[in-house]
């Protein structure tokens, strides 16, 4: 028996973003691709306004080691797609965060997807441990599935 769609309820936190005319492809509803995209800004978006992330000069940065994502329904432009946002583990140096897209005011996601990252050092590429106020804006967002 399949799992059942993520529901609002489920998410820490959300971003609205705005569809695009160009995110509509040949048959009439958001290219997969974009899925990811919305994604990558609704993550990265919280990470720089939680004063997380500067993506010219933090001293270390997430780096997607893992994604997958699984779609329910469709969308597409002119919907306006809230971006649910949550953490289901920290490790050491990792953190994973999942993303429910939901289409207008649905309550059930349209898609559900999640990035993995590893933090690495800007100048060293490799990784390092997940501390202080990240670790705690993490921890914020951390909700059991």
């Amino acid at each position: 028996m399949a799992a059942p769609r993520p529901r609002r309820a489920d998410f820490a936190t959300f971003r609205p973003m705005q569809t695009r005319w160009m995110d509509n492809d040949a048959y009439g509803h958001m290219n997969n691709v974009v899925h990811y995209s919305l994604f990558d800004t609704a993550v990265n978006g919280w990470l720089i306004e939680q004063g997380l992330l500067d993506p010219l000069t933090s001293d270390s940065y997430g780096l997607v080691v893992e994604t997958g994502c699984k779609y329910y329904a469709e969308m597409q432009f002119p919907d306006v797609v809230h971006a649910g946002l949550r953490v289901a583990k920290i490790g050491g140096s990792s953190v994973r965060f999942e993303i429910g897209l939901f289409r207008n005011d649905e309550d059930e996601a349209a898609a559900e997807g999640f990035f993995v990252h590893v933090y690495v050092g800007r100048d060293t590429h490799r990784p390092v441990p997940i501390e202080g106020a990240r670790r705690a804006a993490f921890e914020g967002l951390l909700m059991a599935e």
